[in-house]
C-alpha cells in the first residue's frame, strides 16, 4: 500500500478528532514567546534544553514533519525564520492558523520527511525533527536529507521512540500488561495479522514502523553528523513509561569542515 499517502489521511483525520499533538498552540503562548518565555518538546515531557538551540534569533529553521500548529510558531515568534515541512495538509493547516492570527511570517511545505528536493543543499541552520519518523517505514533517508539541506555547522534537533517499547502487545499494554509479542524492528504492516491491520486502517490510525538503533543513531553518524548531546523521555500513557524512558533526543552538529571539526 502507499503508506505516504495513506498516513497523510491518517493523520488529517486526526486533526479532525482534535489529537493532542494537532493541537495549536495558543496566543497567549505565542505573546510569551515574543517576550523570551518559551519551550517547546522534541518528545512528550522534557522541554528541549535552550543551550540546544543557540543561537536562534535571525536563524532559518526547518521544522521537519512538524506540522500541527506547535513548534514552528514559537519559534518564529521567539524569532528564527521558520519553514514547517509535514505530510499532512491539515496539520500545516493548523501552523497557518496560528502565523495568521498572531501575525507570524511562517512557511508551510507539503511532502514526505524522506525526500526534501523541495529545499536547496545549505538551505538551513537547523532542522527541528519531533518524534515522527515512526511514521516513515525507512529513517535513513530521513538524516541523509536533513544532512543535505543544513549548512556547515548547522544542527539537527531530533526525538524518537525508544525501539524497545514496539516488542510488547498494545492492547494489554493499554490495561497495564506488558507481553513480549512482536520481534523487532516492528512494522505495522508486518507485524500485525490482517484482522489486526484492518481495525488500524478502519479507525484511521497513522501506521507506525520502529527503527533500530543503528539507524536512528548510526544513522545520523554514518550521514555525516557529529553526536553532541543526547536525554531520555517517559511517555504519559505507555505502562512500559512507569519501567523505563520510552523517547530518545540528539542534538548532532553537520561539521563545518570536510576532518568533521567546527
Amino acid at each position: 500500500m502507499d503508506i505516504r499517502n495513506y498516513n497523510r489521511a491518517a493523520w488529517d483525520y486526526q486533526v479532525e478528532g482534535g489529537n493532542p499533538w494537532t493541537i495549536p498552540v495558543t496566543a497567549e503562548q505565542i505573546a510569551a514567546a515574543r517576550r523570551g518565555e518559551w519551550s517547546i518538546v522534541l518528545t512528550e515531557n522534557k522541554p528541549v534544553p535552550r543551550a540546544w538551540f543557540a543561537p536562534l534569533m535571525g536563524r532559518d529553521v526547518l521544522c521537519l514533519a512538524s506540522g500541527g500548529g506547535q513548534q514552528g510558531p514559537i519559534l518564529a515568534a521567539a524569532g528564527a525564520n521558520v519553514t514547517v515541512f509535514d505530510n499532512s495538509p491539515r496539520q500545516l493547516a493548523q501552523d497557518r492558523l496560528v502565523a495568521e492570527r498572531d501575525g507570524l511570517n511562517l512557511i508551510t511545505v507539503e511532502g514526505d520527511m524522506r525526500d526534501l528536493h523541495a529545499f536547496a543543499d545549505e538551505s538551513f541552520d537547523l532542522v527541528f525533527h519531533p518524534v515522527s519518523n515512526l511514521f516513515a517505514p525507512e529513517v535513513r533517508p530521513v538524516w541523509k536529507e536533513a544532512f543535505r539541506v543544513l549548512r556547515p555547522g548547522g544542527v539537527l534537533l531530533a526525538g524518537f521512540m525508544n525501539p524497545a517499547g514496539y516488542i510488547f502487545d498494545r492492547p494489554l499494554c493499554d490495561q497495564g500488561v506488558l507481553q513480549v509479542k512482536h520481534k523487532l524492528p516492528y512494522s505495522d504492516i508486518d507485524s500485525l495479522t490482517p484482522e489486526e491491520r484492518q481495525r488500524f486502517l478502519d479507525d484511521h490510525v497513522p501506521l507506525e514502523f520502529s527503527h533500530t538503533l543503528t539507524d536512528q543513531i548510526g544513522g545520523q553518524l554514518d550521514a555525516g553528523f557529529v553526536l553532541t548531546s543526547l536525554y531520555e523521555d517517559r511517555a504519559n500513557d505507555f505502562v512500559l513509561g512507569d519501567y523505563m524512558p520510552t523517547y530518545i533526543a540528539t542534538r548532532a552538529i553537520k561539521p563545518s569542515s570536510t576532518d568533521g571539526t567546527n
